[in-house]
């Protein structure tokens, strides 16, 4: 299995949890990691947050690679307004048939006020691109610390076929 993992981290705990992710899936394949760096991201967070209610697109400094060779595609950012980053619109506007491939979004938060309704809208973008849906999942900003708690939330969320190296 190859996987690809892209994400956007603003203070560091989606990076934390996509290498965790990382760790993971490499038990049982080939593992990719992208970061997504905006080119156009405003000095003030309350922008942001701004941009992502309005579901605003960034513009990027650099584009993942083509998803063609990989059979599952993560995506991971923290909630912003309710809402995915700029950076993670601009790239899921930027896939196209993803149809055979599988999906699995992850998001970041702190109150948890938005995050089911950030991670629904991440699964539709992909399903409506084809991408058969293999799960989700949250992590609070407290827990990001914990890493046996981080990779037991990301198994709980993924088929066992995924993760098992037995």
């Amino acid at each position: 299995m190859k996987s690809l993992i892209v994400y956007y981290s603003y203070t560091g705990n989606t990076q934390k949890v996509a290498e965790a992710l990382k760790g993971i899936l490499s038990k049982k394949g080939e593992v990719d990691i992208f970061a997504l760096e905006p080119e156009d991201e405003s000095d003030s967070f309350f922008m942001q947050c701004v941009r992502a209610f309005r579901k605003k697109r960034a513009s990027l400094k650099a584009m993942p690679p083509d998803v063609s060779g990989y059979d599952l595609i993560c995506l991971g950012n923290p909630v912003w307004a309710f809402a995915p980053v700029p950076a993670m619109n601009t790239y899921i506007d930027s896939l196209k048939d993803l149809t055979g491939k599988e999906a699995l979004c992850f998001i970041t938060y702190g109150s948890g006020t938005g995050a089911d309704r950030c991670l629904d809208t991440m699964d539709a973008e992909l399903k409506k691109k084809g991408a058969s849906k293999v799960g989700n999942f949250k992590v609070q900003q407290g827990e990001v610390k914990d890493k046996d708690l981080v990779e037991k939330k990301i198994r709980d969320k993924m088929p066992e076929n995924m993760y098992n190296t037995g």
